[in-house]
């Protein structure tokens, strides 16, 4: 009887071995992509990012789509915001301009009144050598180019016509009280150049000046300056003049 049952169990751990050879196959199957229940979240995923499709450059330029968390789209957007060079340039241009400019307009208004040509008289205080040191009459310009400067050339007439060549620096505004009328205002000037003496003995010379102009009205301003020019000898001469005020060429 025990030989019998030996024989039974001798018998079956073949078809035990058998099945369970049969079983890890079924389930090495079960995790391939031919198995439906396994391709169903693959499918699913693809779906998805049909439809949340990856943006076009335009589309991130613009700000079009709406981020979603977890897709293609969304790291897109962050790599463009710190990396577009558009918006990078757009900020730079909003940055105001911190150099300071001079503005430079031929003719233009200064903060010592406006530009103006005119005519005047020439009184000689010292000197000999050029109509600069006589009693003549000048022919007088102011032409600002900035602010604060501007290129007086005047013309002295006489047997040796000299020109005067200076560039002045102009001062503001300023008034003289007196207690009995209304205040005057004036606009001093200094500056520097070059007076050009004329006729057989011609001759250069390093100028200096100074003087104010004093606005009459919209139309005209006065002036009066004392020049100096260092010829051989040095000539100096008094000028008052009143000069048409305009503006541009």
């Amino acid at each position: 009887m025990n030989i019998m049952s030996l024989r039974t169990n001798l018998f079956c751990l073949p078809s035990l071995a058998a099945i369970a050879v049969i079983s890890s196959s079924l389930a090495a199957n079960a995790v391939t992509p031919e198995n439906p229940a396994s391709a169903e979240p693959t499918a699913n995923k693809a779906a998805e990012l049909q439809q949340f499709p990856s943006p076009t450059a335009e589309e991130i330029g613009y700000r079009t789509i709406i981020p979603v968390p977890g897709t293609v789209a969304t790291s897109l957007i962050m790599l463009t915001e710190d990396t577009d060079p558009t918006s990078q340039s757009s900020a730079q241009a909003a940055q105001p301009n911190q150099v300071a400019q001079a503005d430079v307009s031929l003719a233009r208004p200064t903060r010592g009144g406006s530009s103006y040509i005119g005519v005047g008289g020439n009184v000689g205080l010292i000197g000999g050598n050029s109509s600069l040191a006589d009693a003549n009459f000048t022919v007088i310009s102011k032409i600002g180019f900035t602010r604060s400067l501007s290129l007086r050339p005047s013309a002295i007439l006489g047997d040796n016509t000299t020109l005067l060549i200076p560039v002045t620096y102009d001062f503001s505004f300023q008034s003289v009280g007196d207690p009995f009328t209304e205040s005057l205002p004036i606009a001093p000037y200094v500056g520097v150049g070059v007076a050009i003496k004329t006729g057989d003995n011609s001759e250069t010379a390093v100028l200096v000046t100074g003087g104010v102009d004093i606005p009459l009205n919209n139309r005209f301003t006065a002036t009066a300056a004392v020049n100096a020019g260092f010829f051989d000898q040095t000539d100096v001469g008094l000028l008052v003049g009143v000069g048409y005020n305009f503006s541009g060429f």
